[in-house]
């Protein structure tokens, strides 16, 4: 701030500044490589990309069978399908969705897999779309393939903007049999293969892994393929929370890389705050963690890293939400808003990305949703309209890159730039305690949480303002931008009418709006109650 700036004061307090990250605009995820070709799809992303500042997408499937990278033979259809002497690697459809993303103002963080079926050891091992999650019959192929696939993205678009792409080894590879069917070992084996071929082309290419899944509290991951009678402590646990949550296979893949010299430009994991354990009677119990899991699970990974060889490697957390079920009703609703909102304003300098997954509803791992509202993972649903926690990631990116203030109810701002202040105020219900919003498989499910309280009153007074400033106010809560309650008021029609259609857009960005201006004396005395899971912003009018 120069000298001839006011001096911001809150509360009648000088500010100290500290950086504010935006990792929740880092990175965003997607289903599948393939559902980018989609012209919904490309609207959505493009809208998010101006709206809420998306500047990396992460997604499966780049090298799956219909992406057509991989081939073996020519693909005659009803003619002859010829073998061909030698693999051939055809970038057109993953070129289509490149160059979008990029002319959309983001670069892709490139999930390196899956398995092309011709070069899979096993096939069709999950999701609709069949993705095949094994290691490669021939590891030359593979090296190949990745080789082949990253030379083609610096023929295309040049190594300056390549290096600034992440590589990720694969996904999830410790949830054996579905995205990985090999061994431990066979996975850290594929790293080290990746990234040798990777930095053979370019040492400065950013690759990194392991992208597991989630923490556990027991040792169902310690051997070389998941042990699930590990699991019946965690499952009969009477407090899950008092059990002691680590990573899965991070300290075991920073040490087998520092043990063969290799390099970890970034770690990648899965915060998702919940778990799935089998007791004694091999029944799975699903378990939801405290409302602080995802704040704890990155100050101890941030610990294990500083700690380790790689004390310099990126932190991305390439894949987070309430919970990882693409059929939790939860994820529609202004409790994930709040919930959201409460973890990534905690959680922001602790990663160097926290990657909300997904999006868009335009998601097809299980086939597409039943319903407009049907629990899917994204900010929007299948249609573009806008669910309370695009209203909620909206209101985080107007936040500055200095923060004045932080509280346990939210966050001032300043932007080093224009000097606009800007706050972001929500109120996850007292009556929570440290309880998360949990999942649900019923919309009538979630309903029960609106009758948590209290309202919260927030009051502060920010000084340093120029007289006359017209500040802002967007609210979201249950009788504002809470689409998902006006069409369960609507009978919840899973094929709802167009005037159906465009009623529940206009429900959707129906927020609470007003303004205040800064009187004579420069200081905005401000003085809300927001009612419970209400997420509140305020910025300076333009």
């Amino acid at each position: 701030m120069s000298a001839s700036e006011p001096r911001i004061r809150i509360d009648g307090r000088s500010c100290e500044e500290k950086a504010m990250p935006h990792v929740w605009s880092e990175c965003v995820g997607a289903g599948r490589a393939n559902e980018a070709l989609r012209a919904d799809w490309q609207r959505q992303f493009s809208e998010a990309v101006d709206i809420l500042g998306f500047r990396y997408i992460r997604f499966h499937g780049v090298f799956h069978d219909d992406m057509f990278v991989y081939r073996e033979s020519d693909g005659g259809g009803f003619g002859p399908n010829t073998p061909l002497e030698s693999p051939v690697h055809t970038f057109s459809y993953v070129d289509k969705v490149f160059d979008f993303i990029l002319d959309c103002g983001a670069r892709p963080f490139v999930e390196l897999g899956f398995m092309p079926r011709e070069l899979a050891t096993e096939t069709e091992t999950l999701f609709w779309w069949r993705a095949h999650c094994s290691p490669p019959k021939d590891m030359a192929r593979w090296v190949e393939l990745v080789t082949r696939s990253v030379q083609h993205w610096i023929d295309r678009y040049g190594l300056t903007e390549v290096r600034k792409w992440r590589f990720e080894v694969w996904n999830e590879p410790n949830l054996v049999p579905h995205f990985w069917t090999g061994t431990k070992t066979q996975y850290f084996e594929l790293y080290e293969q990746t990234v040798t071929a990777i930095k053979r082309i370019d040492p400065e290419l950013p690759v990194g892994g392991p992208s597991t899944s989630v923490f556990v509290p027991d040792d169902r991951y310690k051997g070389e393929v998941e042990d699930s009678s590990k699991t019946h402590e965690t499952a009969a646990a009477a407090d899950v929370d008092a059990l002691e949550w680590r990573p899965v296979w991070i300290e075991d893949f920073l040490a087998w890389c520092e043990t063969r010299g290799l390099p970890v430009d970034f770690v990648t994991t899965h915060t998702y705050p919940t778990d799935f354990a089998f007791g004694s009677d091999g029944v799975g119990v699903q378990i939801s963690r405290y409302a602080d899991a995802t704040l704890d699970d990155l100050a101890l990974l941030r610990k294990l890293i500083a700690n380790s060889a790689y004390s310099d490697a990126e932190i991305h957390i390439t894949e987070w939400s309430t919970s990882p079920s693409s059929r939790d009703r939860m994820h529609d609703t202004v409790f994930a808003a709040a919930s959201i909102t409460r973890s990534y304003l905690q959680c922001a300098a602790l990663a160097d990305s926290i990657s909300y997954w997904a999006f868009t509803d335009v998601f097809e791992e299980g086939g597409a949703g039943i319903g407009p509202f049907h629990g899917g993972f994204g900010l929007v649903n299948e249609a573009g309209i806008h669910k309370p926690t695009f209203h909620a990631l909206k209101m985080l990116e107007r936040l500055g890159d200095r923060l004045l203030l932080t509280t346990p109810y939210g966050t001032v701002t300043r932007d080093s730039r224009t000097s606009a202040v800007s706050a972001v105020f929500f109120n996850y219900p007292d009556d929570m305690g440290t309880k998360s919003i949990g999942s649900a498989h019923s919309y009538r499910e979630t309903r029960a949480l609106a009758d948590s309280g209290p309202r919260r009153r927030i009051q502060h007074s920010i000084g340093g303002l120029e007289p006359g400033t017209v500040f802002l106010v967007e609210v979201v809560d249950w009788e504002h931008g809470n689409p998902a309650e006006a069409w369960y008021g609507l009978g919840s029609p899973i094929n709802p009418s167009r005037e159906e259609s465009r009623y529940l857009s206009t429900v959707a960005d129906s927020l609470l709006q007003y303004t205040l201006t800064v009187p004579e004396s420069g200081v905005l005395d401000l003085d809300v109650e927001l009612e419970p899971w209400a997420v509140m912003s305020l910025w300076q009018s333009a």
